[in-house]
C-alpha cells in the first residue's frame, strides 16, 4: 500500500496516483471499458505480469488495484525476499482464503527469481491461493518460467510520452496537500519541457529531480534543471536525436575499427545512465551484422556479455561491455552474412510463395509419395555431400546469394 507517512515520504511515493482517476497513461490496457479495467472493478482479477519500462506505472497500477479491490494486498520485492518469505505469505494467504477472502501478492522484479522460486509460486497460483501480480522490465517470456507465465495474464506497459509526464509535473506543482502546492514553486516552460524530455518516460525521475531542484530555488529555470539531473551535461536523451546520435557514433567506430572512439561513445552512454542490456543487444547485432563469417566468436563473445550485464547490472558491467566493444571493434569485419540475406529477403518480396521443389519436400503420407513428394532427392551423406541437386525454387535456380 501507499506510504502512510506522506509527509516524510519522496515526492514520486506521495504523488502515486490512488484511483484510475489520477492515473495517466497505459489506456490501451486500463482505459474505460478495457478487459483488465472491467475484471478490476468486478474484482475478479486473474494473475498476471506487468512488463514495462521503469516509471511506466507498474507499481502504480497494483497501488490501485489494491484499492479499488477487497483483498488483502501484500508486497515483496525478488530482489531482497526469497522462499522463506514466500511460505510465511502462503500461510496467510491460505488463512483468507479459508475465510473467503482473497489475497493478491505483488512481487516487484519478478525476473530476478530463479527457477526454484518461481517454481515455488505455481501450485498456489493454480490453487487460486494468490493473485499473482509480477511486475517487471524484462521480457517474461525469457525470464519467467513457461509453467508460471502460462498461468498469468501478461500486460504490456508502454513508455510514457512527455505530454504524460508534463501532466504528472504539473500536477505535483498544484497539489498543496501531497505536492510542491504549498512552496509556490515556479518552474519556467522550457525547464519543464527539458524535465519532461530527459526523464525518458520515468515518472518517477522526473518528479525526483523535481523535488531536488525545489531545494535550490523556487524559481526553476533550465539550469538549475540540469544541476538537478547531475549527468544532464551530457545532454543523452534516451528517445531523442542525441540518444540515435550516440548508438551511431558507437556504430561505426566499432564498424571502423577504432577500439578508442568505441570506448568512448560506450562511456558516454553509460555513464549517462543508459540501459547496459540496450548496450548488450546493440553489440549482438553488430557481431553478426558487421564481423559474420569473419569471426564467428564473436557472436559468441557478445551473447556472454549480454548474459553477464543481466547477472550483475551496473556498474560492474561496464567493464564487462567495455571488454566486448574492444574485442568488437579489432575484429576482422565482414558483411557478406548481411547483404545475403538482405538479397533472400528481397527475393522472398519480389517473388512471393514460391513452391518448394518436389524432390526435397517430405513426405510422411502414401498420398505424398504418390504425388511425388521426396521423389529423386539424393541423400547427401551418400554422395559425400558433393551431390548435383537444386535446393531452391525453380525460379530462383542457380542463385548465389553468398559470394
Amino acid at each position: 500500500m501507499a506510504n502512510p507517512d506522506k509527509k516524510t515520504s519522496p515526492l514520486a511515493d506521495r504523488m502515486r496516483p490512488e484511483a484510475f482517476e489520477e492515473f495517466l497513461g497505459q489506456e490501451e490496457i486500463v482505459g474505460e471499458g478495457k478487459l483488465l479495467r472491467q475484471a478490476i472493478e468486478a474484482d475478479r482479477l486473474p494473475s498476471m505480469i506487468f512488463w514495462g519500462p521503469p516509471g511506466s506505472g507498474k507499481t502504480t497500477l497494483a497501488f490501485i488495484i489494491a484499492q479499488e479491490t477487497r483483498s488483502e494486498f501484500l508486497q515483496i520485492s525478488a530482489v531482497t525476499s526469497g522462499v522463506e518469505e514466500l511460505r510465511r505469505i502462503i500461510k496467510k494467504a491460505q488463512e483468507n482464503k479459508d475465510k473467503g477472502m482473497k489475497t493478491i501478492l505483488f512481487i516487484d522484479e519478478i525476473h530476478r527469481w530463479n527457477k526454484a522460486q518461481q517454481d515455488a509460486l505455481l501450485p498456489h497460483v493454480e490453487k487460486g491461493t494468490i493473485i499473482l501480480i509480477g511486475a517487471t522490465t524484462e521480457n517474461p517470456s525469457f525470464e519467467i518460467r513457461g509453467a508460471l507465465l502460462s498461468r498469468c495474464r501478461v500486460f504490456v506497459l508502454k513508455q510514457l510520452g512527455s505530454e504524460e509526464i508534463k501532466k504528472i509535473i504539473e500536477r505535483a506543482l498544484k497539489d498543496k496537500e501531497k505536492g510542491l502546492g504549498r512552496l509556490k514553486i515556479q518552474l519556467e516552460p522550457e525547464a519543464l519541457e527539458a524535465l519532461a524530455q530527459m526523464s525518458n518516460g520515468d515518472a518517477r525521475v522526473a518528479l525526483s529531480v523535481l523535488e531536488y531542484a525545489s531545494t535550490l530555488t523556487k524559481r526553476i529555470d533550465l539550469g538549475i534543471i540540469k544541476e538537478a539531473f547531475q549527468k544532464s551535461y551530457l545532454l543523452y536523451d534516451k528517445d531523442g536525436e542525441e540518444h540515435y546520435n550516440i548508438i551511431s557514433a558507437l556504430h561505426k567506430s566499432l564498424r571502423g575499427s577504432d577500439a578508442n572512439a568505441a570506448l568512448y561513445w560506450l562511456a558516454r552512454m553509460l555513464e549517462a545512465g543508459e540501459d547496459p542490456l540496450y548496450v548488450a543487444r546493440r553489440l549482438v547485432r553488430f557481431a553478426s551484422e558487421d564481423i559474420g563469417l569473419a569471426n564467428s566468436q564473436a557472436l559468441t563473445q557478445a551473447v556472454a556479455a549480454y548474459q553477464a550485464c543481466h547477472f550483475i547490472g551496473m556498474p560492474e558491467c561496464n567493464v564487462i561491455l567495455a571488454q566486448a566493444v574492444v574485442y568488437m571493434a579489432k575484429c576482422k569485419k565482414s558483411n557478406e552474412l548481411y547483404i545475403a540475406y538482405g538479397e533472400a529477403a528481397r527475393d522472398v518480396r519480389d517473388y512471393g510463395n514460391l513452391p518448394v521443389p518436389l524432390h526435397i519436400r517430405n513426405a510422411p503420407t502414401k498420398l505424398m509419395k504418390k504425388l511425388g513428394y521426396g521423389k529423386g532427392y539424393k541423400y547427401s551423406p551418400e554422395y559425400g555431400y558433393k551431390e548435383e541437386q537444386e535446393y531452391l525454387p525453380e525460379k530462383l535456380k542457380g542463385k548465389k546469394y553468398l559470394k
